[in-house]
């Protein structure tokens, strides 16, 4: 059961500010991602999506449960999964690090260990594919805004 790790690396046009607004938004993911519906389980505070929220993200017949972990304003996104994959350990951590041409770099990485064994690799694959369509999204939905 050894440890999988994804990483995704990404530009956007747009200024970390707002990158990471988008990111602290649960209810734009859908506009920006193969997520179709996002529901606050939990609010925490001083904002409801502060560390400690509870976030549902729904696509298909699946459910992710996350909790948000680490905020660093502008810089820094960071949440677990609690539930929704045969999976443990599972933490995903977005840095947002200013770019010379105004823009943002992004990268997203991600790791977790697969319940299921011989499994880790096929999921790492999955959550790769998926992890760069959402990421692209971001980027790309952050500089329209």
């Amino acid at each position: 059961m050894g440890t999988q790790e994804i990483d995704v690396q990404v530009h956007s046009a747009a200024q970390p500010a707002a990158v990471y607004a988008l990111l602290r938004d649960g209810s734009t993911w859908p506009t920006w991602s193969p997520i179709e519906r996002f529901a606050l389980e939990r609010p925490s505070s001083p904002e409801p999506e502060s560390v400690g929220a509870i976030r549902n993200f729904f696509t298909g017949k699946y459910k992710m449960r996350e909790e948000v972990v680490e905020l660093v304003p502008d810089k820094r996104f960071s949440y677990a999964l609690l539930e929704g994959l045969p999976l443990t350990g599972y933490r995903a951590v977005v840095d947002l690090t200013p770019a010379a041409d105004g823009g943002t770099d992004i990268r997203w990485h991600t790791t977790f260990k697969c319940k299921i064994p011989g499994m880790g690799f096929m999921y790492r694959r999955g959550l790769h594919k998926l992890t760069r369509t959402v990421a692209h999204g971001l980027a790309d939905h952050a500089a329209k805004s």
